[in-house]
């Protein structure tokens, strides 16, 4: 019978150190919060796993009167938008008063 593999631990990719301060207070290396994507006001979730590791990611909170534009209908439509964009498909208007007409002659089109 064979002997089972030991867990390969991998390297972090960084490796820090900070000092927890009254409150139980600490600041976040600006290289973690780099990584983490996170800044003054965002939210850190601690996540303590059966093995005893820790995971810890950064959320970013969305003022409410934005949210819809993080719903995934609308990601998706950004996304398709920016599909077409790349692929140079697409009309550029020189003012928003000819994009109206162009978008009022499109539906002219439709009826």
């Amino acid at each position: 019978m064979g002997v089972p593999a030991a867990k390969v631990e991998s390297q972090p990719r960084v490796s820090t150190r900070v000092k927890v301060r009254a409150k139980a207070q600490l600041t976040l290396p600006e290289e973690i919060r780099s990584a983490l994507h996170i800044s003054e006001g965002d939210e850190v979730e601690f996540s303590l796993h059966e093995d005893g590791t820790v995971t810890v990611r950064g959320f970013v909170s969305v003022p409410t009167d934005q949210a819809w534009f993080f719903t995934p209908e609308w990601l998706a439509g950004e996304h398709e938008a920016a599909s077409e964009i790349a692929a140079d498909r697409g009309t550029v208007h020189e003012s928003a008063d000819d994009m109206f007409a162009y978008l009022d002659g499109l539906g002219a089109a439709d009826t």
